[in-house]
């Protein structure tokens, strides 16, 4: 079994989150990998995809001193997010991140394609700012999708980008973004939504588009951290397996994000209502990028 969405965060970038995290807001603790693969281990999982956070080194949510060096801080984090990943080899792959709208940010996949380390390339777009509906935003996000694209480096989204997201953005994703990426994997995280939960009315527009065989999601996949935890009522339990049933079960990645692997997995079991046979067919789901 593969946990397919995993943050190590250095200590470096934990500081960041001190304003953040007094202000009550969820942020990441500082984790190596020796942690983070003690709580494989007590999952009896695998492998893990760890996915960088470096771009919080570069977002509009933290107040950085004057004079940071925004891109070199980006780098050593995902320098470092590589590093700790070196030392499990074979149970660890990773994946840089940038804040896509930086002029630098295709600079950065250009250093990380050629670096060798990384399998692919997370975003995360309500931390990085990223307005879906803005002509200037889309445009720059073409040219990383399309570096990504050119060096056969997977993309892990955090679609969510706020409390406007819904239909339009994705829409805006599907026709406009997901063109500039043909020929890898676009994975979105929380199945379309910001987690805990998901976004219904996003995910309806790729699950209609899956259905009718549009070209553009062709190699789309979905990653259920935290969706579990954000299901309060039958009925959205329902609406959820059956979303998960619409867009195939060959697409759906398990994933964790923060917390205990085996308390998500043990959740994702008790609340959403799948056969068996249906949950042994997530966990063993192997995505076209670690094949």
């Amino acid at each position: 079994m593969v946990d397919y969405h995993q943050h190590l965060v250095s200590p470096s970038a934990a500081r960041l989150f001190d304003n953040l995290r007094r202000e009550g807001n969820r942020v990441p603790e500082a984790r190596s990998a020796e942690r983070l693969i003690a709580d494989l281990d007590a999952a009896h999982i695998q492998r893990a995809v760890v996915l960088s956070t470096a771009y919080w080194f570069a977002s509009p949510r933290i107040q950085r001193e004057a004079g940071a060096d925004e891109h070199a801080d980006v780098s050593a984090e995902n320098d470092w997010t590589a590093h700790e990943a070196e030392r499990f080899p074979g149970r660890l792959t990773v994946f840089f991140s940038v804040n896509p709208l930086r002029e630098w940010a295709v600079d950065e996949v250009e250093r990380c394609a050629k670096d060798g380390r990384f399998k692919g390339l997370k975003l995360h777009f309500a931390n990085s700012g990223v307005d879906m509906l803005n002509p200037r935003h889309i445009e720059q996000l073409r040219r990383v999708f399309e570096a990504a694209n050119t060096h056969r480096l997977a993309i892990v989204v955090h679609l969510w980008s706020g409390p406007s997201y819904g239909q339009e953005q994705a829409r805006a994703f599907l026709t406009q973004l997901l063109p500039a990426a043909p020929d890898i994997v676009v994975q979105i995280a929380h199945f379309a939504g910001g987690g805990p939960g998901y976004t219904e009315s996003a995910l309806e527009v790729f699950a209609d588009a899956i259905r009718m065989g549009n070209s553009a999601a062709k190699n789309l996949y979905f990653d259920v951290s935290t969706v579990a935890e954000g299901l309060y009522s039958p009925s959205s339990r329902e609406t959820f397996a059956r979303r998960i049933r619409q867009v195939g079960l060959s697409r759906v990645l398990y994933g964790t994000d923060p917390g205990s692997p085996a308390e998500r997995w043990a959740t994702f079991r008790s609340v959403v209502p799948l056969t068996d046979e249906e949950f042994r067919t997530i966990a063993g789901n192997v995505a076209p990028y670690l094949r």
